[in-house]
């Protein structure tokens, strides 16, 4: 094993889940997003040159990120809002939130108010699918973040500022699926 192979691995793989989630979010497959953290990783680790230190998380996430959005744009329009399937997405719900001792009711009520948010998430445009992501389960700085996206931070916060506001109507909306 040669020392940049050592030092790929020690640096980069610690951050092999964050940037699992962040391409599962912006693609919605879990078979795509497998394919193109696989081919960020294989990318990154042949620019490993030009990584100058610091914090490795968000360089290896902007790499997966521009992946994702190479892939989309290839594979499908780069705004298309995607449909939430419940029984694909259900997995990042539950893998989310702990489990907790609740009643079967409370449980229930918990389920179905994660896959309205998680169906709020899907619906936002990639770019602000992606600032949510990366700020609110990455847990990522505004400067990581703009980081992570090439984007000025100012650019960041509005873009977050925008999906939290999407994100709060889509959660007011009452269920399309109800009668009034």
């Amino acid at each position: 094993m040669t020392e940049k192979t050592r030092s790929f691995e020690a640096m980069m793989l610690a951050h092999l889940d964050s940037a699992y989630n962040l391409a599962r979010w912006l693609l919605r497959d879990e078979q795509n997003a497998q394919d193109v953290v696989q081919d960020a990783y294989l990318r990154g680790f042949k620019y490993f040159e030009s990584f100058r230190g610091g914090d490795a998380r968000p360089w290896i996430l902007g790499i997966v990120r521009n992946a994702c959005f190479s892939w989309l744009e290839k594979n499908r329009r780069a705004d298309e809002v995607l449909i939430f399937d419940e029984e694909r997405d259900i997995a990042i719900v539950d893998a989310r939130w702990p489990a907790e001792t609740d009643s079967p009711e409370q449980s229930l009520l918990r389920k179905v108010e994660k896959a309205r948010i998680d169906q709020a998430i899907a619906g936002l445009a990639p770019a602000f699918r992606e600032v949510i992501i990366l700020r609110e389960m990455e847990e990522l700085s505004y400067e990581q973040i703009a980081q992570v996206a090439g984007i000025p931070v100012g650019t960041v916060m509005s873009r977050l500022a925008r999906a939290r506001g999407l994100l709060r109507r889509a959660l007011a909306e009452p269920d399309r699926g109800k009668q009034k």
